[in-house]
């Protein structure tokens, strides 16, 4: 029998010779054959035949000689492997037949019925259904293997809402097997409530198949598995439409986001937290300042803030060690929190200084009645590693309205009367005085000299190196703006760029250091040096403006420096401001070609979400986590967990602020990419760092 033949062979199971013959005739001449046609006499021939060869369709009837009724077609179609069997039957066996129907067959025909067209095209029909079922059950196998695949879950339901499918995930994120959960209801199977409010939220599948569009998950939606375990999770639902774009169901897709959320709280929390103490720090201080403020200011109420600095710490802190030092901040935080409601925050702005705000207070006289306390209380001497340690402080007091109507401006009274505390014999507090503020008015000098420096040309660069922390070499450089101040000297960045930015002076002074960093850049590849990357710190009123991508493409033509060695810098704050506008500029920078990167990260509003939608090259460790990471465990938790996040992000991960051998000895074994801090240099100008591209990779001891 030839390939064609087996492709098209028919087999007939009759008894009835005569009948056979006429079939078999009718298949050899017919316009839609012809077909190969076998011929077998009974049902145990018939099932020996299949057992041995194949066939394309099968024509049975279902009274033989050695079985009669339905038995014959159920005892044929267990063993016929999915082969399409016709039913030939006589007008009173109609009913035999319909059962068949029922049983699997695919269709019957009537034998007073039956001439050559007629059966030709039944089994030409049957022939080509059984095709497509075996497409659509191979593209669903398909499907199905795909979706099992995924590490995703994945439920669907029909229009009215009940489930017709889970994965492998799903089944084990609800608690449900998919055997279980198709036909029930689904939110019988899916359980979401709100993490915080504990309330039963809305079901997502109803709302892709009313809205008709993808819906995405409340946020902090948490799904309760049927034996009552939770998970925090996210991702989206969509309606499911046939070809005539009629929506016929809805499917979700989630994960299970519980450790990312949990890391991200821990980040959250770390960020606005005082790592020492854990009290809240310059950043969380300032939000609560700024809402109190509000209310005092809605409630035509009075607030106090208490700026206050160990008197004489450097001392103990130099003569007994940083632990001993640590352990008496710590003394200091718990002392200063039980002296003051729960209304009010102690906060610790970093080194020895720590700031009290006081909610409401009826008077300033209330204000120096807690001053009293906190300085009794502070004046018992501190038992730390048997050292029994005595401390005072030097406490500044400003009251709002009268001193300052914002926070920035209490801050600063408060700071300026601590000072004036200390200028009194220290282990006191002072109240604000106006003639405090000689400080303000030698702010206002800096400021006025700021205003003239670029036209002076007292600006300069100096470049810090990046350096590979595997084999030494340098992968690029920071610059670092600093002021040669024609009478202070050579100023820092901390020193005036605050002021910068407030004047809104910071605009024209970017600009400069994006050109010059370019410029110089460039300048190094035409004197024959190998090509580096030279990144540049983007401040939130630089990257908010609409002009920043023209710009930075003027100053990429002018100077020559093609885009991939350019790096923005950008700290997580301005990240986060908007992100629907953050992300459009993101994208037009990074298909400009330039390199993005998230400096000092972890010190903000750190969002693993955010990070994975923004398209970003590198993350930058914050120094101050680097710092202790020798001793203190919560430092090397972070930036384990840093490192660990960027490589599996695919991101270059740079730790800032490298200062010891063993510190770098940690980066190393935690697999970081790249660092960069005194360790291997200084901020150099220029010249000097033009040296530097010029040395060995073994100048730096990296091993």
């Amino acid at each position: 029998m030839s390939m064609r033949d087996l492709d098209e062979c028919v087999l007939i199971i009759e008894s009835d010779s005569a009948a056979a013959t006429l079939i078999r005739a009718s298949l050899v001449v017919a316009r839609d054959g012809p077909f190969s046609v076998d011929r077998v006499a009974n049902l145990r021939e018939g099932m020996e035949w299949l057992s041995k060869r194949g066939a394309k369709a099968i024509l049975l009837n279902l009274f033989l000689s050695d079985s009669q009724g339905i038995e014959t077609f159920n005892k044929l179609y267990a063993i016929s492997n999915g082969i399409p069997i016709l039913i030939m039957s006589a007008p009173e066996q109609e009913e035999q037949a319909k059962l068949a129907i029922l049983g699997g067959a695919q269709d019957y025909l009537l034998t007073g019925f039956i001439d050559a067209h007629s059966l030709s095209r039944a089994i030409r029909n049957v022939m080509a259904r059984q095709l497509v079922e075996e497409e659509l059950y191979l593209e669903k196998e398909r499907a199905q293997v795909t979706l099992n695949s995924i590490g995703d879950a994945v439920i669907s339901t029909d229009i009215s809402g009940t489930v017709t499918y889970l994965n492998v995930v799903a089944e084990r994120m609800t608690g449900w097997t998919q055997a279980e959960a198709v036909g029930q209801p689904f939110t019988t199977v899916f359980r979401i409530v709100d993490g915080i409010t504990r309330e039963t939220l809305r079901n997502p599948m109803d709302r892709a198949i009313k809205e008709n569009k993808p819906v995405g998950l409340t946020i902090d939606s948490v799904l309760i598995r049927r034996d009552g375990y939770e998970a925090a999770i996210e991702d989206s639902a969509a309606p499911i439409r046939d070809r005539g774009g009629r929506v016929t169901g809805a499917v979700i897709v989630f994960h299970d986001v519980s450790e990312a959320r949990s890391m991200l709280l821990k980040m959250a929390h770390l960020a606005q937290h005082d790592f020492l103490t854990d009290l809240p720090n310059r950043l969380l201080l300032n939000d609560r300042l700024m809402q109190t403020i509000a209310m005092a200011r809605r409630t035509r109420k009075q607030l106090a803030v208490l700026f206050m600095d160990l008197d004489r710490f450097k001392t103990i802190n130099d003569s007994l060690g940083h632990l001993v030092g640590d352990k008496l901040l710590q003394s200091v935080a718990h002392r200063l929190t039980a002296c003051v409601r729960g209304s009010d925050t102690v906060s610790r702005q970093g080194g020895d200084e720590f700031i009290v705000l006081l909610a409401d207070v009826e008077n300033a006289n209330a204000a120096g009645h807690s001053a009293t306390k906190i300085l009794t209380a502070l004046a018992e001497n501190h038992c730390i590693a048997e050292h029994d340690l005595n401390v005072t402080l030097s406490i500044g007091i400003s009251i709002f309205p009268d001193d300052g109507e914002d926070a920035e401006t209490l801050l600063k009274n408060a700071d300026a009367a601590m000072y004036h505390a200390k200028e009194n014999g220290r282990n006191n507090y002072q109240f604000f005085k106006q003639e405090m503020n000689e400080r303000a008015v030698e702010r206002q000098s800096l400021e006025g000299s700021l205003r003239q420096a670029l036209a002076r040309q007292e600006f300069v660069l100096h470049y810090q190196p990046k350096v590979n922390l595997k084999t030494g070499a340098i992968t690029g450089a920071e610059a670092l703006i600093r002021w040669k101040h024609p009478v202070r000297g050579l100023l820092y960045p901390k020193q005036f760029v605050p002021i910068a930015e407030e004047t809104g002076l910071i605009v024209s002074i970017g600009q400069w250091v994006l050109r010059e960093a370019c410029r110089q850049a460039k300048a190094w590849q035409d004197d024959g040096h190998r090509p580096i990357p030279v990144a540049v710190n983007i401040s939130a009123v630089e990257f908010r403006r609409e002009q920043l991508l023209a710009e930075i493409k003027d100053i990429l033509r002018d100077t020559g420096l093609e885009p991939r060695y350019l790096e923005i810098e950008l700290t997580e704050s301005v990240l986060v401001h908007d992100i629907a506008s953050t992300m459009t500029a993101l994208l037009a920078l990074k298909v400009l070609g330039v390199q993005l990167a998230i400096d000092d990260f972890g010190t903000g509003y750190s969002s693993l979400s955010y990070l994975r939608q923004f398209p970003i090259d590198t993350l930058k460790i914050d120094q101050s986590f680097v710092h202790d990471i020798a001793a203190e465990r919560t430092d090397v938790a972070i930036v384990s967990a840093v490192i660990g996040l960027g490589n599996s992000l695919k991101l270059r991960v740079i730790a800032e602020g490298v200062e010891t051998g063993k510190q770098l000895a940690f980066l190393q074994t935690e697999h970081c990419e790249e660092g960069q801090g005194f360790y291997f240099s200084h901020p150099v100008d220029a010249n000097a760092f033009v040296k530097l591209l010029g040395k060995d990779n073994t100048d730096y001891t990296v091993n």
